[in-house]
């Protein structure tokens, strides 16, 4: 117990500056993170909303609670997410406008989004080129599909009558298709969605081909070629029976500017747990990637495709991580402060404690002054008295064990003073 009211006595003043500082880094280091978010996830049954339930799943292990807000698709999500309405949502890419640059940022592509274009067996079409006065739908309006399906009609020209525009979209377009109340349908999406699914391994249907997929990605920035390989749908039916060229905009994580880093860093963790999984259209590892978007990257994905996660979110659950991140930069000149304070408390503390020793020696020279000058006995005796509550006073004061050598030493010569008054016979001189 001394020894700790030893350590109290020398580093009190440390003591009192540390807390000082705790409590400047609470009030004044960055908000803790939100612990709920909103997801603009696309429709029930389709790609988005599958993925956006996954990382409802992983980030309600890390304490976020994520609402799930159902839209019509890309353009509906990132109007949400302009209006903030939404924090975070999937959008396909190539839809950005100057606004939605502004306001909003990427964490990476995260998986290719063909452009399908399916067709009744008995049709007569081979590409894209063909179905210009067939029933397509090419989803609703202001869909990403339906603006992708307009810019490739546009690519291939000729007159396109209004029954190449239906607006059927997603599951609602693929029944309608296998009823046989459309001759096309299109769509701009994942092959893990389940109509897609549907329609790739039904007979009564036909995957067209895009034979100048590299021109077409060439002519727009947002579209890659891809190859759907023979077999990769079902290897012992040969689904599909070739090698089918297709062109595909990329699926990106869009979330505001405004997101909390620490946010965007968990759903980074989320993106390379869902997305670097292998595909039917892409090794795995190929995904997240940073360059296939159209959006600036947030500083916090960039960071994390060029080191990984920080040392931190390695070692330390997210709560943790996230308050010793924003803690850390005034951590800096608190330690900073500390370090000298560190070396100087030691010699305060001796000088202080030698302080209260010494302090005596002034009272104790001006006794002895007095006692030498004493001529009478009463004056010696008055001294004398002094002496004695001198020495008690002294006896009464503490000091810790390594000082009381300077504590016996006062007392001895408190000691050595009396016997000096005591001894002490002035002589008299005569007139």
């Amino acid at each position: 117990m001394s020894g700790l009211r030893d350590f109290l006595k020398v580093y009190w003043p440390l003591v009192v500056v540390a807390l000082a500082g705790v409590l400047l880094a609470l009030v004044l280091m960055d908000p803790a993170p939100p612990k709920n978010i909103r997801f603009a996830a696309g429709s029930p049954g389709g790609a988005y909303h599958a993925f956006a339930e996954r990382y409802q799943r992983l980030l309600a292990e890390e304490g976020v609670e994520v609402e799930l807000v159902e839209t019509q698709g890309s353009i509906d999500n990132l109007r949400l997410l302009d209006d903030s309405e939404a924090d975070v949502g999937l959008v396909q890419g190539g839809l950005a406008t100057d606004r939605d640059r502004e306001e909003l940022r990427s964490i990476g592509g995260l998986f290719p989004e063909p452009f399908w274009v399916f067709v009744r067996s008995d049709f007569p079409a081979e590409s894209l080129g063909d179905l210009r006065a067939a029933r397509i739908a090419i989803g609703g309006d202001g869909s990403g599909t339906r603006i992708l399906a307009l810019d490739l009609q546009a690519d291939y020209g000729g007159e396109w009558i209004d029954t190449t525009r239906l607006t059927l979209s997603g599951t609602t377009a693929a029944d309608a298709l296998l009823a046989g109340e459309v001759d096309a349908a299109a769509f701009a999406a994942s092959v893990e969605s389940s109509y897609i699914d549907r329609l790739l391994v039904n007979e009564d249907v036909r995957l067209l081909p895009f034979e100048r997929a590299p021109a077409l990605a060439r002519r727009h920035e947002a579209l890659s070629d891809i190859i759907l390989l023979r077999g990769v749908v079902d290897i012992g039916e040969d689904i599909p029976a070739a090698d089918v060229p297709l062109v595909a905009p990329v699926a990106q994580l869009v979330v505001r500017k405004d997101l909390h880093p620490a946010i965007e860093a968990l759903l980074i963790d989320a993106a390379t747990s869902i997305h670097s999984e292998g595909t039917l259209l892409a090794p795995a590892g190929h995904y997240p990637d940073p360059d296939l978007i159209d959006l600036p990257i947030t500083d916090q994905a960039r960071r994390y495709y060029q080191n990984g996660p920080s040392f931190l979110r390695r070692y330390f659950s997210f709560d943790v991580a996230n308050f010793l991140e924003r803690a850390w930069v005034l951590a800096i000149p608190l330690l900073t402060l500390l370090f000298p304070l560190v070396r100087v408390a030691p010699p305060i503390y001796r000088w202080r404690v030698r302080r209260k020793i010494y302090v005596w020696y002034e009272d104790l020279r001006t006794l002895e002054e007095r006692g030498r000058a004493a001529d009478r006995d009463d004056q010696r005796d008055q001294v004398l008295e002094e002496l004695e509550a001198l020495q008690a006073e002294i006896g009464a004061v503490e000091v810790p064990l390594s000082y009381t050598d300077d504590l016996y030493r006062l007392r001895s010569h408190v000691e050595f003073v009396k016997q000096l008054v005591c001894n002490h016979n002035p002589v008299r001189v005569a007139g």
